[in-house]
């Protein structure tokens, strides 16, 4: 599932007046936790040019036309737009920018799907339900537990959101209807205290409202909040975790084939790209153009893999848009997303595995909950299920991120980010990020879903300048070059307690961009050449002007 970044929002409108909005790419030497993005560009030789790198977005979709993306954006040279000719044979018709595997053949899209938990609860309930354990066969005994488990969880979840949903349906309605009230653009405190209705509740509402205008929360922006909210709770209730609801006949594949692979549509933005196209800019919006924000790569293309819905990624889906990904020519994918079942994981090991063959990195967000990750909670991860007798055990072309906020204090690791030190690598920004939304517009959103990109962009960058280095070495360089925080205590995510930063991630640190490139130029890739375009980085003292 998308990591809620668009929910967290809510909660206040939190960045404008507490960091820049570039905080990401600035030095911890002008007291933010960023990556150095600016001082090492400031110190790159002239007329050195990187490599062009593709990075995939394994997301909700990307806006593909958007001001600060459009020229950024990867395009199929083989295939000739819009002619219903797969010109190339890959087997995607006219997939221009990418593909979308949530979608049918006559351009319609999935928009919402159920939760995992959900799904499997529905799976096992006609094998299950009214048995008790002893009634069951041993060796069914395992989906049994799990069923029971599922079913729990669903049917608590619809329980406390159907109070939550009807909540925030009738607060949206009532703001909808004072909204129609006015015809101005911004509505006053006076105006909401003096608005007429025989309603009580709207009258109250009205009253709380004009209060928060009073405090500089201005109507429209309090509108926009339960609006989020409200999407959020109808999206839960009526969809996600609603076991009558099943979207995928709409895709029109064979969904209990999960070696089918030729499945979607060439809609690669979707009818909700907000999600998709902020992680796409903070990897590669367009720099130094004066429009928007900066990304953290320059000579990226980006490709747009459609595969997230609200609700969870499916297995299937997840694993072609892997494959597609490495057959089309990225060599980073960017994978902001995850869930707490897998029940076809192995499908997606396979794609994980094809990707490492083939030397392309896998950056994926550690996740939103404040807790520690573990190789049962949550999915997608680096741990394959199955091994062969010399097979690898874990995938050594993959990065998990947790988030960061923006303060230099005991609140630097960001309060909802997952951890671990065995399963999370490193720390990157990812609160308060402010980069591309859908019509050009921008937006501040935060979660490890705004951490990855973050890491993503820094990986394209070391692609980029040393092309020679395997996808394992750039991990290692992010990893090796993390900035340590060894005797800073933090407050552990999900808690009030207080731990040392180095007990939240296996590297214990944030990454640095400019570190990372300073280590990149004293390491051996296939061979040295490539590495010797940077050998000459000026020292900090000598930046270029």
């Amino acid at each position: 599932m998308l990591m809620l970044a668009t929910l967290l929002i809510t909660m206040a409108v939190f960045a404008q007046d507490n960091a820049p909005k570039d905080w990401f790419l600035r030095s911890p030497a002008e007291g933010y936790p960023g990556i150095s993005a600016k001082t090492l560009y400031e110190r790159l030789p002239q007329g050195v040019e990187g490599k062009t790198v593709v990075v995939a977005v394994i997301d909700s979709g990307v806006d593909y036309m958007h001001e600060d993306l459009d020229d950024v954006m990867w395009v199929n040279e083989d295939e000739i737009p819009d002619n219903g000719i797969d010109d190339d044979g890959n087997g995607y018709i006219d997939d221009i920018h990418g593909w979308n595997f949530i979608g049918n053949a006559q351009g319609e899209n999935i928009s919402y799907d159920n939760l995992e938990v959900t799904r499997l609860y529905v799976k096992y309930k006609p094998m299950f339900e009214g048995k008790d354990r002893e009634d069951v066969k041993k060796k069914n005994r395992d989906e049994y537990d799990l069923y029971q488990k599922t079913k729990e969880e669903v049917m608590s979840k619809r329980e406390s959101l159907a109070q939550q949903f009807a909540t925030y349906k009738m607060v949206y309605d009532i703001f909808q209807e004072i909204d129609a009230k006015f015809e101005s653009d911004t509505v006053s405190a006076a105006e909401l205290k003096q608005m007429e209705t025989d309603d009580m509740r709207m009258k109250q509402i009205a009253q709380a409202i004009a209060a928060q205008v009073e405090a500089g929360i201005s109507f429209e922006t309090q509108l926009g909040q339960v609006k989020q909210a409200y999407d959020y709770y109808n999206a839960q209730y009526n969809y996600n975790y609603n076991p009558d609801f099943d979207p995928r006949d709409l895709v029109g594949d064979d969904y209990a084939d999960k070696k089918e692979r030729y499945y979607g549509n060439n809609d690669v933005k979707g009818p909700d790209s907000q999600h998709g196209t902020h992680v796409a800019g903070i990897i590669a919006a367009e720099r130094n153009n004066d429009i928007g924000m900066d990304g953290v790569a320059a000579n990226v293309r980006i490709m747009s893999i459609r595969t997230v819905p609200d609700g969870d990624e499916r297995d299937k889906d997840v694993a072609n848009a892997i494959r597609y990904a490495v057959d089309n020519g990225a060599s980073i994918i960017n994978m902001s997303f995850g869930k707490g079942y897998s029940p076809y994981k192995k499908v997606v090991d396979k794609a994980v595995k094809y990707a490492r063959r083939n030397d392309v990195l896998l950056v994926h967000a550690a996740g939103n909950a404040g807790q520690e990750n573990d190789f049962g909670n949550n999915f997608p991860n680096d741990k394959f299920a199955k091994r062969g007798l010399f097979g690898p055990k874990y995938a050594d072309n993959w990065l998990e991120i947790g988030a960061l906020n923006y303060a230099m204090d005991e609140n630097l690791a960001a309060s909802f980010s997952n951890y671990s030190m065995e399963l999370v690598d490193v720390f990157a920004p990812g609160v308060a990020i402010y980069a591309t939304t859908p019509e050009d517009t921008y937006e501040f959103l935060q979660g490890t879903s705004m951490a990855s990109p973050v890491v993503a962009g820094i990986a394209a960058v070391l692609r980029s300048y040393f092309p020679d280095l395997t996808a394992e070495q750039v991990k290692d360089v992010i990893m090796a070059s993390a900035e340590k925080k060894t005797n800073m205590m933090v407050v552990k995510p999900g808690s009030n307690e207080k731990v040392p930063f180095s007990d939240l991630s296996a590297t214990g640190g944030m990454v640095n961009l400019e570190r990372a490139v300073e280590l990149a130029t004293q390491i051996d890739g296939k061979n040295r050449r490539a590495e010797r375009r940077l050998q000459m980085l000026p020292k900090k003292d000598q930046a270029q002007p």
